[in-house]
C-alpha cells in the first residue's frame, strides 16, 4: 500500500474517530458492489459505537436483499441535526447519489471512497482507487487499517460486494489482493453457499423472461464486433421486471465470441436514454467512450444518461464505438 494511500486512509480514520453521527450513501440502481461496500461499512461503524444512516434513493435490489434483513438502507429523508460526517461510497460523481444529495447537504466533513477512474473527486476528503476492481475492497482495507472485527455479517457484504463488481473474479481487473481479501472474508465467516445462491442462482422469472426478449431482440454490427439492444417500457410492461432485473443482462451478449464492445440502450424516458457499455479488449476503453456522452466508469464497464431521440442516440453511441474499434492500436 502506497504511502498517499495510508495518509488518505489516516485522514479517513481520524475523521471517523471525531464523528458520531455518520451518514453512508451509495449510488442509485445499486449493484451487488454499492450494497454490499456500503453495508459492509455502515455494519463495521455501528459496531464501533456510530450513529449511522445509511441511505440509497433506489430500493435493494430483490437478489440482495438477503444482506439486508433488517433494512439498515432506507430512502432518503429530511434530518433536522446535521452529520459529523458523510461517506459516498461507490459514486462517481455526486449527481449518482440521486435524492440523497439535498439531505447530506448538512454535514461537517464529505468523505469520497471510490474506485471508479472518471470520480469527480467532489468530497472534501477523496479516496479514489481507479486501479481497484470493487468498492468493496476499499472498504476492506479501510476496515483491516482500522483493526475492526469482520463479523460473519459484514464478511458476506463485501465478499458479494468484491464477487460481483469483478465477475466472479473473471474480469482482467481482478488483482492478485482481490484473491487474498476474498479468501479472508470466508476465513471471517462469509457464507459462499448463501452468496452464490442468492445473487447467481435465484434469479426471478421477470428476469428470465427479459433475457428471452433480450436474445430476439439484439443486434450485431461491424463485422459482429459490436452487439446491442434496447430496453423500452414495453418490455419491462410484458415481461413484469423491473430495473433491477437488467443487471448483467448485458453480459449475455458480450459473451458472444466475435464481440469486442457490448451496449444496452435503456429508454428512461421518452427523450431520456441510459446506456451500459462492456470492452473485451484492453485497447477500447468504453468509459472514454461513454466520456463524450456526459457519462464515465472503467476502462472495460461504463454509462451515461444520454437526452434526446432515441434513433439518434443509438447512431451517435455506435458511431462512437465504431471510431474506437477501428482506431486501436493493431
Amino acid at each position: 500500500m502506497t504511502k498517499a494511500r495510508l495518509k488518505t486512509i489516516d485522514r479517513i480514520l481520524e475523521i471517523i474517530g471525531e464523528s458520531h453521527t455518520i451518514a453512508v450513501c451509495s449510488h442509485m440502481r445499486p449493484d451487488g458492489d454499492c450494497i454490499g461496500s456500503t453495508l459492509g461499512l455502515a455494519l463495521a461503524l455501528s459496531d464501533q459505537g456510530r450513529e449511522v444512516t445509511c441511505w440509497n434513493q433506489d430500493p435493494v435490489p430483490s437478489k440482495l436483499r438477503f444482506l439486508d434483513p433488517d433494512q439498515l438502507i432506507q430512502t432518503p429523508r429530511p434530518i433536522k441535526r446535521p452529520f459529523d460526517c458523510v461517506i459516498a461510497v461507490d459514486s462517481a460523481s455526486i449527481d449518482r447519489l440521486g435524492t440523497a444529495q439535498e439531505h447530506i447537504a448538512n454535514r461537517k466533513t464529505l468523505i469520497n471512497i471510490d474506485h471508479h477512474a472518471s470520480n469527480t473527486r467532489f468530497g472534501d476528503v477523496n479516496w479514489i482507487a481507479g486501479k481497484e476492481p470493487s468498492s468493496g475492497e476499499l472498504v476492506y482495507q479501510l476496515i483491516r487499517k482500522a483493526s475492526w472485527q469482520i463479523t460473519p455479517r459484514i464478511a458476506n457484504c463485501l465478499f458479494t460486494a468484491i464477487s460481483t463488481d469483478t465477475g466472479s473474479f473473471q474480469y482482467p481487473t481482478t488483482l492478485p489482493e482481490t484473491y487474498y481479501a476474498a479468501g479472508d472474508l470466508v476465513k471471517k465467516g462469509a457464507d459462499l453457499a448463501t452468496v452464490c445462491n442468492e445473487v447467481y442462482q435465484s434469479y426471478p422469472l421477470s428476469r428470465v423472461k427479459l433475457l428471452k426478449r433480450v436474445y430476439n431482440k439484439f443486434r450485431l454490427t461491424h463485422d459482429n464486433q459490436i452487439a446491442y439492444f434496447w430496453l423500452k417500457e414495453e418490455d419491462f410492461s410484458r415481461t413484469g421486471a423491473t430495473a433491477s432485473d437488467t443487471e448483467g443482462l448485458i453480459d449475455h451478449v458480450r459473451a458472444i465470441e466475435p464481440v469486442v464492445v457490448a451496449c444496452v440502450f435503456e429508454e428512461l424516458e421518452p427523450k431520456l436514454t441510459r446506456i451500459s457499455l462492456r470492452s473485451k479488449d484492453k485497447n477500447v476503453n468504453v468509459s472514454d467512450i461513454a466520456g463524450q456522452f456526459g457519462g464515465g466508469g472503467h476502462q472495460a464497464a461504463a454509462g451515461a444518461r444520454i437526452a434526446g431521440k432515441p434513433m439518434g442516440i443509438q447512431r451517435r453511441v455506435i458511431a462512437a464505438i465504431r471510431r474506437a474499434l477501428d482506431t486501436r492500436p493493431s
